[in-house]
């Protein structure tokens, strides 16, 4: 297969590596320095792929989101390709539901050990993938644009390469732990408002 195919491949589909057995592929590879060592971190890189301003080339989002390089999109028959395969036909479920059902759309979560949902993973995949395009989503880090909202349930959970809170340190309070308990509920909704948000100058760019 030719690195410049796009995601869609069916050939690709036929031979995606199940979410359970990439998960643990991600987790073993973690020494590579992949973008994401989870499903769940996985899912949200994606998410942002699809929602985010600007379509971008299979190669330059997928070879850093696993740690491989080029040439596993043109060797069929290996595990990269197999994990290629998985990662594109997870793109095209998230791009189908955000395009036909967007209120189906549910990012992967896992739970703590107190059961609270966990929406760390899931944020810091989304983050990771904004920067690969950073100057792209300017618009929406302008603190004086009214849809600055939309990145907050997102990037509140996320860190800066230093491990300190990307939006700073949160208040002290009840009040702000419910918020972060369950800023999780609103992701949903802001990543469809993003690709809404995207999508007049995403497509005309792409055009």
């Amino acid at each position: 297969m030719s690195a410049r195919r796009h995601p869609a491949s069916s050939s690709m589909a036929a031979v995606a590596m199940p979410l359970d057995e990439l998960d643990r592929w991600l987790q073993q590879r973690a020494d590579q320095r992949p973008a994401a060592t989870s499903i769940p971190m996985l899912d949200g890189y994606v998410a942002a792929i699809v929602a985010g301003p600007v379509s971008i080339n299979p190669l330059d989002w997928i070879c850093p989101l696993l740690a491989v390089d080029a040439d596993a999109f043109n060797h069929d028959g290996t595990t990269e390709f197999a994990a290629i395969s998985a990662v594109a036909r997870h793109h095209n479920e998230i791009s189908n539901t955000l395009s036909t059902a967007p209120h189906r759309f549910q990012p992967m979560h896992r739970r703590k050990s107190n059961g609270d949902v966990d929406a760390r993973p899931w944020c810091r995949g989304f983050h990771a993938a904004m920067r690969l395009r950073m100057p792209a989503w300017a618009p929406l880090l302008d603190l004086s644009n009214i849809n600055h909202g939309l990145l907050l349930p997102i990037l509140l959970h996320c860190v800066d390469d230093h491990g300190h809170p990307l939006l700073g340190p949160a208040r002290k309070g009840r009040e702000t732990e419910e918020f972060l308990r369950n800023a999780h509920t609103d992701i949903p909704m802001v990543v469809e408002a993003m690709r809404q948000y995207w999508m007049p100058t995403r497509y005309v760019r792409a055009g």
